[in-house]
């Protein structure tokens, strides 16, 4: 299926089958997990894979809903904010995005398989961190359960383009730096230019030999 089919056939699956989820298709979607982008490459993440069987009712103290550990597997993606990239503008840190990312990942790989998956995020983090025993650097974002929908696809709600996207171009606003960013812009630039010179270095003796 192209990519719009796909992302139409995505769907938050509340009701599995008990049937297993085969090997392969679990490593092919964890590949695509490790596939994702995360700011600067740093791959400060963690995806847990938890079998359900056996589990059901401890896992109900992380989110108390017969559907959630209902399917064969659960899947927690965790960031590692520490060791995330942060912008240093504002101090934003990406974790949460570099998470949802690789979450993202994760959900369509399961549909291109026909697997059923549902974002969940109101879970109970305190009771997370102690069922998985998690490192206390680590921050589960977002859970989905995995294994195959028991219900029909449903026709999906959405907003109109027309309404979400704004086509932007037109009478722009104006922006003058400080003269401390333009400093601290001219020096970004300069250590850029260093690093280049630097390569250009490695890859000439790299060739000739030296």
């Amino acid at each position: 299926m192209d990519f719009r089919e796909l992302v139409k056939r995505r769907y938050s699956v509340r009701s599995y089958k008990p049937d297993p989820v085969e090997n392969e298709k679990l490593r092919y979607i964890l590949e695509c997990a490790l596939l994702a982008p995360t700011a600067a490459n740093r791959q400060a993440i963690k995806v847990i894979l938890l079998p359900t069987e056996g589990h059901q009712e401890r896992l109900k103290s992380i989110y108390n809903s017969s559907w959630f550990c209902s399917a064969p597997y659960l899947l927690c993606v965790c960031s590692i904010p520490g060791k995330c990239w942060t912008r240093s503008e504002d101090g934003k840190n990406y974790s949460d995005v570099d998470a949802a990312i690789v979450m993202d990942h994760i959900v369509l790989a399961a549909t291109e398989l026909e697997l059923g998956t549902c974002w969940v995020a109101a879970f109970d983090v305190e009771a997370t961190r102690a069922i998985l025993k998690l490192d206390d650097a680590w921050e589960p974002i977002a859970f989905t359960p995995l294994g195959y929908s028991d219900q029909p696809v449903p026709n999906k709600k959405r907003k109109p383009l027309e309404e979400v996207v704004i086509h932007s171009g037109h009478n722009l606003g104006q922006y003058d730096a400080s003269i401390s960013k333009k400093a601290a812009l001219t020096r970004q630039q300069f250590r850029s230019s260093l690093g280049r010179i630097g390569l250009v270095r490695k890859l000439h003796r790299l060739l000739s030999g030296s």
